[in-house]
């Protein structure tokens, strides 16, 4: 991403920041009481704190007469500095010249940033100190107080403005029961698994009204409603119905409906059943365009589909043949839709006509893009893209696209820190799966590695497994990316088959198939690169959340003699016990397993990591958020069970109260972090032998503490 402009910093970076860039680490004696010692040498590396205090923009939208861009800033807790929790997310505005501003800030959490039709103000969806549900906020744009526009009895889980901004279109559930809640406060809280959920409902509301002319008007609609859009002409809303609000539901039986606004009355429906991504009408209300799967087997929806408004039924691909994913969509025109492809490992922008004419904005290699919003879409005036990019450098800013050019310009700094940095190499690597297949995937070089010498290598095996590795920023608080590589590792993030960005026939290319070639695929990387002369064939650790986990549970044990060291996040051991306890059964079934367990007992037994646990010498750290619903605790605890049981191995088991399907919270990502890299360390590039201590020295800038570097960042695992 060299090649992209910044035209100004925002400045926005708070003064404790600067201080992070004289905590330095270093690493000592494995097995020790990991004491942390300042270490000079290393203060232009990246830290765990660096890590998990990162700030990175959300969504970008730009203003209607393309002079601002509205954008979200995710600002971490600091740890210890701060009460634990969530990351705050902060509205700001930038002006084409890189002029940044914050607009909410401090202790907000808000989503769903848009623009009033007009360019007058902004509104956005918080719960804001005193507020019983979340609600729609709305903050003129040269400035005020945020005031609510709604009367809400329940929280607003999506918004559309009507086209002259006096209507509001508001997706949520029915107001509490009342007598409920007093039973609940009596003890009759009991709760009937899968059957008491509550739908969402569509509303239309009147902003700022009162009284009785704040009472808004349900339209009846069959099903739970999502991904709601109001038509430029004001007469139409399009709105995704599921039949329940399960998540697996939402994920694999929504479907698309037209629906008058003055009737309320569905008079259009598409018919396609697939996964359901972003949905946009065009400038002149006659089309509609979104983001789905091909089909209803399709991984991912990362199709490009366009349907007339005025009759709905069968839609159609404006790029068939596409050898990659659509990422993000927008109109340019009536005609015309801007899009994000990705291929393989680098992203591209484009635009297609309803004609299936397609021309390439800013080609591949310029960046990694992950958003867009164009400006006055169907007017005479040229455009203007709003774009959210990041590179090997930098996680994700705000960038500028105008017509007819074909660099984006960067707005927004929001890390100065990083300029600090002294980065490792970072480079895409080509390989050959045993089979003859071509993959890739994005190889971060020991920072001072040396010709002709080996080094440790930590493969980062990523979820889904429809995702896929893009060459941007690979380092976060569960993947060791540049951290390690200033430790003197090398770090590959492999895309293996079944992975997204070639197609749809490579993503299904792994269907019924679990943790067959498709990890076999990870091992002829490790190969590749041990091939190469850069890895030491007996020092390669593994890790990953999800199915990443399911991979690192799978290195450790049937790929037992491959790995020295396993990480396994939020990962799957047992494919039985997996669909009784996952709250997708039907997503798994469709798109990956396209077996149910009664169907292939024998199958999914053997291609559970539990079934080969006695091959199992590979060291292995689990860790598991304790209120997951997508990957219950149960399978980190069965696997930890048989290896603790059988004694063969060094095996941890580490839960995190309160977290999901990911860590959430700083400290939580923190203590992550610090483990993973001390279990790495100490069985890639110690001595192994008994686990570390199960205490964490932690970075503790109150009393001058710094991060250690075992794994370095000290005392983690």
């Amino acid at each position: 991403m060299n090649s992209v402009q910044v035209r100004t910093r925002c400045g926005l970076c708070p003064l404790w920041l600067a201080a992070v860039a004289l905590w330095v680490v270093s690493v000592s004696s494995i097995g020790a009481a990991w004491a942390v010692q300042p270490d000079a040498a290393n203060a232009d590396a990246l830290t765990a704190t660096d890590v998990v205090t990162l700030r990175a923009v959300g969504a970008a939208v730009i203003s209607p007469d393309g002079q601002e861009v509205a954008f979200t800033l995710m600002v971490p807790r600091r740890p210890f500095a701060d009460d634990d929790g969530a990351a705050w997310m902060e509205l700001h505005l930038v002006g084409a010249g890189g002029e940044s501003r914050p607009f909410v800030s401090g202790e907000v959490n808000l989503r769903a940033v848009a623009w009033l039709p007009d360019g007058s103000a902004l509104s956005y969806l918080a719960k804001r100190q005193g507020d019983e549900h979340r609600t729609l906020y709305v903050l003129p744009r040269d400035g005020g107080e945020s005031r609510d526009a709604l009367e809400v009895e329940a929280a607003v889980a999506a918004y559309a403005w009507s086209p002259d901004g006096k209507f509001v279109a508001v997706l949520a559930k029915d107001p509490e029961d009342k007598e409920k809640k007093k039973l609940a406060k009596k003890g009759f809280n009991q709760k009937i698994f899968e059957e008491d959920l509550k739908p969402t409902h569509l509303w239309i509301y009147r902003p700022f009204a009162t009284g009785d002319g704040a009472e808004p008007r349900r339209i009846e609609l069959e099903g739970t409603a999502s991904a709601l859009a109001w038509s430029p002409r004001g007469d139409q809303l399009v709105v995704a119905l599921a039949p329940t609000p399960l998540i697996d539901d939402e994920y694999m039986a929504r479907h698309l409906h037209i629906v008058d606004v003055e009737s309320g009355a569905v008079t259009a429906t598409v018919e396609h059943s697939a996964k359901l991504g972003a949905v946009r009408f065009s400038p002149d209300g006659t089309h509609l365009a979104f983001i789905a799967g091909e089909d209803l087997n399709d991984p991912s929806e990362g199709r490009l589909m366009v349907v007339a408004t005025a009759r709905g039924g069968k839609p159609r691909q404006l790029l068939p043949d596409y050898q990659g994913q659509v990422d993000a969509i927008d109109w340019l025109d009536a005609s015309r839709i801007a899009y994000i492809g990705s291929r393989r490992t680098e992203t591209e922008i484009g635009a297609v006509g309803l004609d299936g004419r397609r021309e390439i904005l800013t080609p591949a290699g310029v960046g990694i893009w992950r958003a867009l919003s164009v400006s006055r879409p169907g007017s005479a005036s040229p455009y203007s893209l709003a774009l959210v990019g990041e590179s090997a450098h930098h996680p994700r800013e705000v960038f500028r696209l105008e017509a007819g050019s074909s660099q984006p310009e960067r707005l927004t700094d929001n890390n100065p820190r990083l300029a600090e940095i002294r980065f490792a190499q970072q480079e895409v690597v080509r390989y050959q799966a045993r089979d003859g297949l071509e993959l890739d995937g994005v190889l971060i070089r020991p920072r001072d590695a040396e010709p002709g010498r080996r080094y440790p290598l930590i493969l980062v095996a990523h979820g889904g497994p429809e995702s896929h590795f893009r060459n941007g920023w690979m380092t976060s608080y569960s993947q060791p990316g540049q951290l390690a590589a200033a430790r003197g590792f090398a770090v590959f993030y492999p895309n293996y088959r079944g992975s997204t960005g070639r197609g749809v026939a490579f993503s299904k290319s792994s269907q019924g198939d679990p943790a067959g070639k498709e990890f076999d695929d990870l091992v002829d990387g490790v190969d590749h690169l041990v091939a190469s002369g850069l890895v030491e064939r007996s020092k390669v650790g593994i890790t990953g959340g999800s199915y990443g986990g399911y991979a690192s549970a799978w290195g450790a044990t049937y790929y037992s003699e491959r790995f020295a060291a396993s990480v396994m996040f939020v990962g799957i051991s047992d494919k039985i016990s997996k669909v009784g306890t996952s709250d997708i059964p039907n997503e798994l079934f469709l798109v990956h397993d396209r077996h149910w367990p009664w169907e292939s007992w024998q199958l999914m037994l053997e291609r559970s990591p539990i079934y080969h646990a006695k091959k199992s010498r590979t060291p292995l750290l689990i860790m598991h958020g304790e209120e997951d619903t997508r990957v219950h605790p149960g399978q980190s605890m069965e696997l930890h069970r048989v290896l603790k049981t059988l004694g063969k191995t060094p095996v941890r088991l580490v839960f995190y109260p309160g977290e999901g399907h990911g860590n959430r919270r700083s400290a939580s990502r923190l203590d992550y972090n610090l483990r993973m890299m001390r279990w790495m360390t100490q069985y890639l590039q110690g001595e192994g032998g008994e686990p570390p201590p199960t205490e964490i020295d932690y970075p503790r800038p109150a009393d001058d503490k710094v991060d250690a570097a075992a794994g370095d960042e000290g005392a983690g695992e």
